[in-house]
């Protein structure tokens, strides 16, 4: 929780609105229709197991925000062609060697394999699309991590 009371604390210190903090699983966290303006997914959807998990969270997140509202994204991503998929799987990998060493990516490397299931941003913006959302944007994309969104 300590990571949600520094997040509350940054937002909150330069919100004009309400500031909310909720820890819960996506998947079966009860949140209101149409009631957020802005939602921010950082470093979380990447956790989402399957397609259908996937669907049910955008379609969710869509719902729950008001008209005009936004959701926007900074996560792992992967990449739809496989050429490029290993070239950015490599450079992860030779970064995370220069971060710290060998056994370190092994281990990322590891629980990535095991406890994530990122998509590609075609997948996710499609994805968005499907589930209504009117605009969709790439803010900034960076090997394997990417921030992007859309607008209901």
């Amino acid at each position: 929780m300590p990571m949600l009371e520094k997040a509350f604390e940054r937002v909150n210190s330069s919100a004009s609105g309400q500031v909310n903090i909720l820890q819960s699983d996506i998947r079966t966290a009860e949140l209101p229709d149409a009631h957020f303006d802005i939602i921010f997914a950082a470093a979380v959807l990447h956790h989402l197991r399957d397609d259908q998990d996937w669907e049910a969270v955008f379609t969710k997140l869509y719902r729950t925000l008001k008209p005009g509202g936004s959701m926007w994204i900074s996560d792992l991503i992967t990449h739809d062609t496989p050429a490029l998929s290993r070239l950015f799987n490599q450079n992860y990998a030779d970064y995370l060697d220069a971060l710290g060493g060998t056994e370190y990516r092994r281990n990322v490397l590891a629980y990535i394999e095991k406890e994530d299931s990122p998509r590609s941003i075609n997948f996710q913006l499609e994805l968005m699309k499907k589930v209504g959302f009117k605009y969709t944007e790439v803010l900034h994309k960076n090997g394997s991590f990417a921030a992007f969104g859309g607008v209901k």
